[in-house]
């Protein structure tokens, strides 16, 4: 050994395993830092966005009192006597966001507990890839489906709703179809990942399968759970083109959504079109508002994360 290590040396020739372990230090070294770039870029995305944002929304605000953009119930920026009350876009983001959980999370959670718990694996890998190619199609077709079919034919003919043509009921609920697959999706890979020995625990000391679901699984599969349930609420905020055809462009204080409502996503995709003059003030209601909206999806993201750590602590 010490013999093969001398003429190694004399040799002026490295030792095999020290050549591989230099290698191996070498592409992990290489790997820590294409992930430290990518996390920068990310970092710098941020960053950029909100400093594209904040630029214009405050000479928005050097223009337009703060008071009157954030608690101002009156919403016409394009004309004449323009007033410039975000709330009405906030109500109708805030209206279609909370119609689709009411319709995604009982679903969602449904299909996930049902995957999870009762189906069998031929049955999942069938129904799992289907309910996963709601997310696939395009969100435009969900849109032209709310207002050619779901309000005429379900809403006003089967429902007997008096809705409008543009109304915030359809454009809800359509999105709430729309993010079932991520409430589901995630759920049910949370409760998989629960340790199969809690089921078996519980079935030892005499408990049922429904409540071994819900009182033992779903709780332990709670942080991955509400993080599903945030990222569909985030997901439905930022939602465009469902509300811009389905819930129409009518900014409204109020909870009729029966009736038109205008979202704050609905505003900037229904403005942007180039038809605004660069640097006039109603150029910048577009910056404004979406500053208001990235500050919704913050505040949801930063709840969520202390939601889950609480929980995860808990539990693991």
């Amino acid at each position: 050994m010490e013999a093969a290590s001398t003429a190694a040396a004399a040799s002026g020739r490295p030792e095999a395993p020290s050549l591989r372990a230099a290698r191996r230090r070498f592409g992990e070294t290489l790997i820590k830092g294409l992930l430290l770039v990518a996390a920068l870029i990310s970092l710098l995305t941020t960053t950029g966005i909100v400093y594209a944002l904040l630029e214009e929304t405050i000479v928005f605000f050097g223009q337009v009192g703060m008071g009157e953009f954030l608690f101002g119930t009156k919403w016409t920026p394009l004309f004449g006597s323009a007033s410039f009350g975000v709330l009405p876009l906030v109500a109708g983001t805030l209206a279609t966001t909370l119609i689709g959980l009411l319709v995604a999370i009982p679903l969602g959670l449904g299909a996930a507990i049902y995957l999870s718990e009762y189906a069998r694996p031929r049955v999942r890998k069938t129904i799992k890839p289907a309910l996963e190619l709601l997310a696939g199609i395009p969100t435009i077709v969900f849109g032209y489906f709310a207002l050619t079919f779901f309000t005429p034919e379900i809403l006003r003919g089967f429902a007997g709703l008096n809705v409008g043509i543009f109304n915030a009921l359809a454009a809800g609920i359509i999105i709430g179809f729309l993010i079932i697959p991520i409430v589901a999706s995630i759920s049910e890979d949370a409760m998989r990942s629960v340790p199969q020995s809690l089921r078996e625990g519980a079935f030892g000391l005499g408990a049922s399968k429904i409540q071994v679901t819900l009182r033992v699984v779903f709780p332990a599969a709670l942080s991955g759970i509400v993080a599903s349930v945030v990222l569909a609420m985030s997901r439905a905020v930022g939602e465009t083109m469902v509300v811009v055809i389905a819930g129409g462009l009518q900014p409204q204080w109020g909870a009729d959504v029966g009736k038109s409502m205008e979202t704050l996503t609905a505003f900037i995709a229904a403005t942007a079109k180039g038809d605004v003059p660069t640097g006039s003030i109603e150029y910048k209601t577009l910056f404004a508002v979406g500053m208001t909206l990235f500050l919704i999806t913050l505040v949801l993201n930063i709840v969520s994360i202390r939601f889950v750590r609480k929980y995860r602590q808990v539990y693991e």
